[in-house]
């Protein structure tokens, strides 16, 4: 579809111009020389995508070029390409909807990540796609995150369910589980309170609200995402890694990668845990919010121009 690429291309826009500004238009040239190769990787490096991917790539790249001293700047980026989708294999997920009961989606990360309004974009397209969706607010810890939610669900025309400040999470999304199963909801959306992931009383409430949901589906919550701001780059391995270890995650949804030149944060990431990638987070608007596809990422990230199917 025209419409998805060009969002993941516009998206990922600053990315694919680091890589040619630092390459000097490498992939645009028509033949290269020994000297790009280290411009190409230190493209890569700035790009975030890792010391084994930037590895392989530049490697590849060089025995390429051994074989053909007439490689172009096109060639280089289907190495690229190639390297990335091989890395990238089993990296799509897909959420599965229950058909006899409240498919419970929760929202998981640090304060900053985009978690909030991710929660009410993810509702939006749910509900875009036919879905019958309920939106917990469970981030009892601050005021200003009910009310944003509140604000972001009206704006969208969602139901939301919400406590006060500082009323008991794993409460709420009791409520909000029964409230979701007597509306007859298919979707149930939880927003969780924005942690570090080193503060163990916040890690021991996400396993509360975990305890509380499986006493109502002991299958619940069914997809538990965390949320990662795309502009920590590699540093955001280790927040996934820790969280992975606490409290056991079924997938990424990686925001702000519109505003970042380091949108090949998300390879090392995948490469280092194995995580699937569901969404990525382009911007403000609801729409901005997309299904993530291995394709359109990598030939956005490279700045290739052609439209490939989704």
């Amino acid at each position: 579809m025209r419409s998805l690429f060009k969002k993941f291309k516009e998206g990922l826009s600053k990315s694919a111009k680091n890589i040619a500004d630092k390459t000097g238009g490498i992939f645009r040239r028509a033949k290269l020389d020994a000297s790009t190769i280290e411009e190409l990787e230190e493209a890569l490096y700035g790009a975030d995508f890792g010391y084994e991917t930037t590895e392989e790539i530049v490697e590849e790249t060089k025995e390429a070029y051994r074989k053909d001293r007439e490689l172009r700047g096109q060639d280089v980026a289907k190495i690229g390409s190639s390297v990335l989708r091989r890395v990238l294999d089993g990296s799509e997920g897909t959420i599965e909807f229950k058909d006899d009961r409240p498919t419970v989606i929760c929202l998981i990360g640090v304060n900053g990540s985009g978690k909030t309004t991710t929660t009410a974009k993810l509702g939006s397209q749910c509900k875009a796609e036919g879905r019958e969706v309920l939106v917990a607010a469970c981030d009892t810890f601050r005021a200003a995150a009910i009310e944003q939610l509140k604000e972001w669900t009206n704006r969208l025309d969602l139901e939301i369910v919400s406590g006060e400040r500082g009323a008991d999470a794993a409460a709420v999304a009791y409520d909000a589980w029964q409230a979701a199963k007597s509306r007859r909801k298919d979707t149930l959306i939880i927003d969780t309170a924005g942690r570090l992931h080193t503060k163990s009383n916040l890690m021991d409430e996400l396993a509360k609200i975990r305890r509380v949901l499986q006493k109502r589906d002991e299958s619940a919550p069914h997809y538990s995402l965390l949320v990662v701001d795309g502009s920590l780059g590699s540093n955001s391995i280790e927040q996934a890694r820790v969280f992975h270890e606490k409290f056991g995650l079924d997938g990424l949804i990686v925001t702000k990668l519109d505003g970042t030149s380091r949108g090949g944060s998300l390879v090392g990431i995948y490469r280092e845990l194995k995580l699937p990638i569901y969404f990525l987070g382009f911007g403000e608007k609801a729409e901005d919010l997309q299904a993530y596809q291995i394709d359109n990422y990598v030939d956005a990230v490279f700045g290739v121009e052609e439209e490939v199917s989704a």
